[in-house]
């Protein structure tokens, strides 16, 4: 019933995910959320996301930033990091996860998506046949319309553990 909005992976944090060994899986492309997946929401990029960008360049991946919030918030974070972007996405729609992988030059089989929400970053990256891994939000601090949702996930998240 809610396999849809199952992660293929649930893990603490962005920066604890083994991108060198995903890598040698075949992966070349990485779709990121932002806000509390990266940095705590409305956040600049700071030193942990800078090294880590730096890193998967250096790796060769290709990355793309997609968000639902607007461009003046998510340029911002991407002036430090330097890789491609699609603000107001409007996920979990499939299209903004289609037009990444385009810009990055991958398909479904060589990217990721890594966010912190089950009923817009998980549920649309499934949709579009991308492997996914769910992050548990980096600050509690949250617009009220997430908190809301972050109920219902917890839902989601007892019959995904149970299945595990």
């Amino acid at each position: 019933m809610f396999e849809y909005f199952y992660p293929d992976e649930y893990l603490d944090s962005a920066y604890e995910i083994e991108f060198d060994r995903l890598y040698e899986e075949g992966y070349r492309g990485i779709i990121f959320d932002v806000d509390n997946t990266l940095v705590p929401h409305g956040a600049p990029a700071d030193e942990r996301a800078i090294g880590l960008f730096a890193h998967l360049k250096e790796v060769g991946y290709q990355c793309c930033l997609l968000s639902n919030n607007k461009e003046p918030r998510v340029r911002s974070f991407n002036d430090v990091v330097k890789v491609q972007y699609i603000f107001k996405a409007g996920k979990p729609k499939v299209s903004g996860y289609r037009r990444a992988m385009e810009l990055m030059g991958t398909d479904e089989d060589s990217t990721l998506f890594v966010g912190d929400q089950i009923f817009t970053d998980v549920y649309g990256a499934n949709r579009a046949g991308i492997r996914t891994i769910l992050t548990k939000p980096i600050h509690p601090k949250e617009e009220i319309q997430i908190v809301l949702k972050r109920y219902l996930e917890k839902i989601v998240l007892f019959f995904y553990q149970r299945r595990k």
